[in-house]
């Protein structure tokens, strides 16, 4: 899969309150209240958010990831939306989403389970995410 144009087209998806990193790995602040939009695009795009969680919290963590991950993948633009956990380190999470476009990323956005999320896990995690969103240029199955 040949992917181009990673970019961080917002910070705090999950959280707020929290840095993350964007492509030019420069810091920028998440702000207390967010307008979360993705650049437009009819090209497919991916979200990659790394979510450090307190280990003891995990399962917590886990279970309110659950009820997201359900209604994400109901929306009509989604094509997955997964949660991955470290073997190794059970507080390092992964969540990776595909969308249709950014069409289909900015209603995920819109959504009031999105926006419920974040102050849902506030208390779980160990510090700050960092959150990609990509562009598929073009993609080649071999």
């Amino acid at each position: 899969m040949k992917l181009r144009n990673l970019s961080l087209i917002v910070c705090g998806i999950i959280l707020l309150g929290y840095s993350c990193k964007n492509g030019n790995n420069e810091s920028t602040e998440a702000k207390d209240s967010l307008i979360v939009t993705a650049e437009p695009s009819l090209k497919k795009m991916m979200i990659i958010a790394k979510v450090n969680v307190k280990p003891d919290k995990a399962k917590q963590f886990i279970e309110a990831a659950k009820e997201m991950i359900e209604n994400s993948n109901k929306e009509p633009g989604c094509k997955f939306y997964q949660l991955y956990q470290d073997p190794y380190e059970a507080g390092k999470m992964v969540f990776v989403e595909e969308y249709a476009d950014s069409n289909a990323v900015n209603a995920h956005f819109g959504a009031e389970y999105f926006k419920a999320f974040g102050p849902k896990i506030t208390d779980l995690l160990a510090g700050p995410s960092e959150i990609k969103i990509i562009t598929v240029d073009n993609e080649q199955i071999k």
